[in-house]
C-alpha cells in the first residue's frame, strides 16, 4: 500500500505497511497505528525494540489489524539468559571480560519471531514479548503483557495476559478460520462488508 493515512486530516493513524522500511518486518494490507504520543511514522523505532540483526528474527503483522497507542514489540535482545548462574549480561560487555564477540548472542535466550495474524485489535501500551504469535481475530485488552500464544479469537488481559473469554462459540471460530475474508477480492469485501459488520456470518459466501 502506498497510502499512507486511512483518514484525511488525522496525522496520527497510519496505515502500517507504508510506512515500515525494514524487510524484517511484514505487514498485511489495511492494517492500522495510531500514536496519541509521538509520530506514527516513527513506528520501526519506537515500537519495536531491541529488534537488532544479529538474531534474523521479523515481526510478522495480518491484514486488517488494529495496533493502538503505545503497543509495544520487545525482541530476544532485551532477554537475559536464564542458563546461565547470573542474570548479567557478560557476553554482551565482552570487551571489558575477554570474551569473543562471536558469542555475543549468547547474551539472551532467543525465542523467535513475532507473529500476529489477520483482524487482530492490539489495545493502548500492551506489550507482545518474543516468540508469541498472536491468532487471527484475537483481542490483546489495554496495557496487556503476552507472554504466552493465544488462540483465535480469544480475548486477553492482564499481567501476565491470560484468558478472559473467546468472541464466539467454537463453531463460528472454525467458520470464521475458514472464510479468511481478510484475503478476499475488495470487491467481495465491499459486497458482504455489511454482513461482516453485523456479525451475519450466515449470510456470508462460502458457508
Amino acid at each position: 500500500m502506498k497510502k499512507i493515512y486511512p483518514r484525511t486530516g488525522d496525522m496520527q493513524t497510519v496505515y502500517l505497511k507504508a510506512v515500515i522500511k525494514d524487510p524484517s518486518i511484514k505487514v498485511g494490507d489495511y492494517t492500522v497505528y495510531n500514536d496519541l504520543n509521538s509520530n506514527p511514522l516513527l513506528f520501526e523505532q519506537n515500537n519495536v525494540l531491541y529488534h537488532y540483526p544479529i538474531n534474523h528474527e521479523r515481526l510478522i503483522i495480518g491484514k486488517f489489524c488494529s495496533i493502538a497507542s503505545g503497543t509495544k514489540f520487545l525482541f530476544n535482545c532485551a532477554n537475559h539468559t536464564l542458563k546461565s548462574l547470573s542474570t548479567y549480561t557478560f557476553p554482551l560487555f565482552y570487551e571489558d571480560w575477554d570474551l569473543n564477540k562471536s558469542d555475543v548472542a549468547t547474551a539472551w535466550d532467543n525465542k523467535g519471531d513475532i507473529v500476529i495474524g489477520n483482524d487482530v485489535w492490539i489495545g493502548y501500551e500492551a506489550i507482545v514479548m518474543a516468540g508469541i504469535h498472536i491468532g487471527d481475530g484475537a483481542i490483546i485488552a489495554s496495557r496487556a503483557v503476552v507472554t504466552k500464544d493465544v488462540p483465535p479469537y480469544t480475548i486477553v488481559g492482564g499481567v501476565p495476559a491470560k484468558t478472559i473469554r473467546k468472541r464466539f462459540d467454537e463453531e463460528t471460530v472454525r467458520k470464521l478460520e475458514a472464510l479468511k475474508w481478510w484475503d478476499w477480492p475488495l470487491e467481495k469485501i465491499r459486497r458482504y462488508l455489511p454482513y461482516i459488520k453485523n456479525g451475519d456470518i450466515k449470510s456470508l459466501p462460502g458457508l
